[in-house]
């Protein structure tokens, strides 16, 4: 299903304040907490105001949304990384619930604002691409080469050969560590070191695996396929999660993190989801009206220029900018008018334009 603005399901304006937003939120977390609401779909109503709440409350987050919408959100974070880094104790306290208790119902363990160890993961990879005006207005989908760090295929990241296994360290008996006490003026004096035979690892590798060299990882390119959505624009990042770093190690791979620029277009300026360009016309099509093509990123539109049009004029073309990358319509173009002033003028031209100056001079609009 689609989903809702979040907003919407706080009840409150684009313009809302912190305090409104926490307001809104606590109002509707007393209605549908689960503790309290037992009511069909409760659960999962309390889990959609959290989640607006969760993103609008964040200044980033916020922004982001505004930005891009549920794509930029979607792209950016897991619903855990949503919920990890928002803090609900002040919402919570005095009202006899835990959002740790519900955290854990909906993920199946704790979050929310406790400071519990994170598993290890692999680093995150960022990955910087170029696109179009073009590309960008239409939306496309681009294969990268990422060379990354990933768990040996061979021995599945043990660094063991195929049908053997690491030995617990016979030095440190699996702790990683050593340790080695002994007695001074002062009482008993205990050092504890990484070991020296395993490296801190616990365990030693008699047959290395023969792909990775008992190392558990290697590098490899790998091919991805990255949709870049209409109306992105520049600096842009979009989040493929689980397609970073897997070092032997770790319990889960990073992400990839593919940054967007802009190439700089040869007619066109953005700003935001508008278009600016230049149109050159000539001082007898400023002064009589006429009727122009424009190129634009939809193609050719006609863009009627009224009789005695000054320089430097701008035309908006409504509808024919930038897509807006929440789906909700587009951005326009303006078109910026300079009328060119001949240089050399034949005989007959110069004739033709005295006459008008005449002309002008009679009907009182000489020019000041």
């Amino acid at each position: 299903m689609e989903k809702k603005d979040y907003y919407d399901i706080l009840g409150i304006d684009h313009s809302a304040t912190k305090d409104d937003i926490k307001k809104a939120y606590r109002k509707l977390a007393l209605k549908y907490h689960p503790d309290k609401n037992k009511e069909k779909g409760a659960e999962e109503k309390f889990k959609e105001i959290s989640e607006a709440y969760a993103v609008l409350y964040d200044d980033e987050k916020r922004k982001m949304y505004d930005q891009y919408g549920h794509a930029g959100i979607d792209q950016q974070y897991s619903t855990e990384d949503i919920f990890r880094t928002t803090d609900f104790g002040d919402i919570f306290r005095g009202m006899g619930f835990d959002f740790n208790d519900i955290f854990e119902q909906f993920f199946g363990r704790r979050g929310g604002y406790t400071n519990r160890p994170r598993a290890t993961r692999g680093s995150d990879i960022r990955y910087d691409i170029q696109i179009s005006l073009e590309d960008a207005y239409k939306g496309v989908d681009r294969e990268l080469e990422v060379p990354r760090t990933e768990l040996c295929e061979t021995c599945k990241g043990t660094g063991a050969r195929p049908g053997s296994s690491p030995k617990r360290c016979p030095t440190c008996g699996g702790t990683g560590q050593m340790q080695v006490s002994r007695r001074t003026a002062f009482g008993m004096f205990t050092q504890i070191s990484e070991c020296s035979k395993c490296h801190g690892q616990g365990t030693t590798i008699e047959n290395p695996c023969p792909s990775c060299r008992g190392r558990g990882s290697t590098q490899k390119t790998r091919k991805i396929e990255v949709h870049i959505p209409k109306g992105i624009d520049e600096g842009a990042h979009l989040r493929l999660a689980g397609q970073g770093e897997h070092p032997q190690g770790a319990t889960q791979s990073g992400d990839l993190y593919v940054v967007i620029h802009m190439k700089q277009h040869p007619i066109f300026e953005r700003r935001g989801t508008d278009l600016y360009r230049k149109y050159t016309i000539t001082f007898p099509q400023a002064a009589l009206g006429t009727i122009i093509q424009v190129d634009s990123l939809q193609g050719k539109e006609k863009l009627k220029i009224p009789e005695g049009t000054e320089n430097s004029t701008l035309f908006k073309l409504k509808g024919s900018g930038m897509p807006r990358i929440q789906g909700l319509g587009y951005g326009d173009l303006y078109v910026l008018i300079q009328v060119t002033t001949p240089k050399k003028l034949s005989k007959r031209a110069r004739l033709l334009l005295e006459e008008v100056q005449r002309e002008l001079d009679y009907s009182g609009e000489t020019y000041k």
